[in-house]
This record gives C-alpha cells, sequence and structure tokens, in this order.
C-alpha cells in the first residue's frame, strides 16, 4: 500500500512550533542589531575576556577616538548587553551575561549550546 506524500511528511517531520513572542523577538533583534557592529562586538569580546573594562582602555585598545567609543559603549549599555559603573572620572563596564543567556535561548534549540 503507498502512502501519500502528505501522509509521509507527517511521519516523517515533527510539527513546528514558535517559541517566542512577536514582542521577544523584537527586543533580541534589537539586541543582535547592537551586536552587528565590529566595534562593539570587540568591545563586547574585551569586557567579557577580562570580566570588566575601564572605557580609558579602549581608544588604544581599538584605535579608535574616545568618542566613538563612548558612543559604542552607550549603545551596548541602551540594549541591555552591558552594565556601566562610574568610578571617579572613568566609566567601567561589564557584560551582563544574562542578556547574553537570552541569546542564547532564541538561537539554541533545548539549551544546545
Amino acid at each position: 500500500m503507498a502512502s501519500t506524500d502528505s501522509t509521509a511528511t507527517r511521519l516523517c517531520c515533527p510539527p513546528l512550533t514558535e517559541t517566542i513572542s512577536d514582542d521577544q523577538a523584537n527586543e533580541v533583534a534589537t539586541v543582535f542589531k547592537s551586536l552587528a557592529d565590529p566595534t562593539r562586538l570587540k568591545l563586547v569580546n574585551i569586557i567579557a575576556s577580562a570580566g570588566e573594562a575601564c572605557a580609558c582602555d579602549f581608544p588604544e585598545a581599538l584605535g579608535k577616538s574616545q568618542p566613538t567609543i563612548s558612543h559604542h559603549l552607550a549603545q551596548l549599555v541602551k540594549a541591555g548587553i552591558l552594565d556601566r559603573e562610574q568610578r571617579g572620572k572613568w566609566a567601567w563596564y561589564r557584560v551582563r551575561s544574562e542578556r547574553l543567556a537570552d541569546l542564547c535561548v532564541v538561537l539554541c534549540a533545548q539549551n544546545a549550546c
């Protein structure tokens, strides 16, 4: 007895389900947009590797001006990727691990990351 294509498809493929809402998808997309810039991605990488970092070290490390670095850091803070703490004259930054974990939930099926 031959089966139809639609029967075969139903037997081999589980149904697709949506795991995040439209609001969640929009929020996560905003974070990804912030990370899509190479300078911002480098900043997050440096800060994540060090645990925390002072804004004063970034111009030399990245070969960018202080105003440019400040702009990128502000965008990362606004997106909720970094926390900023003022210490005297300089701002120190830390990665918000829980925010990046939210990205992994979206990207990794069943916590495969």
